[in-house]
């Protein structure tokens, strides 16, 4: 039996990656792990509800940003208030795409991933 744990996204700057995480979705850090000679640190975040967690992965050697493709992926979060979440990412001008019939929009991060926003289901 299998169930699910984690989603990782590299990112190039994790200290902003970190507070737009945060800023965007109240992501908080709920555990770490620093490569011992100093090359990687991954730090797993999570929303204090759900026991899932988005890692987030910094490469010290990295030196350009990630190449992610057709980006035909995305990571989905549902806010109890879509009104309120809607006027939060519009204040941090990161909404990349919105489709009303559907009550959806999506959110993009600092590395292009397009995280998507969905209300409850009814």
């Amino acid at each position: 039996m299998f169930s699910f744990n984690h989603f990782n996204f590299n990112v190039f700057d994790l200290e902003k990656s970190l507070k737009f995480y945060s800023e965007a979705f109240g992501l908080k850090p709920v555990r770490e792990k620093i490569a011992e000679d100093g090359s990687f640190k991954i730090v797993f975040l999570g929303d204090g509800v759900t026991d899932f967690r988005l890692e987030l992965t910094w490469l010290r050697d990295r030196t350009e940003p990630y190449d992610l493709g057709e980006q035909e992926y995305h990571l989905a979060f549902v806010a109890e208030d879509m009104e309120k979440a809607h006027a939060l990412h519009e204040k941090m001008g990161c909404i990349c795409y919105e489709n009303p019939k559907m009550g959806i929009y999506f959110v993009e991060d600092l590395d292009g991933y397009w995280l998507e926003v969905i209300p409850p289901r009814k």
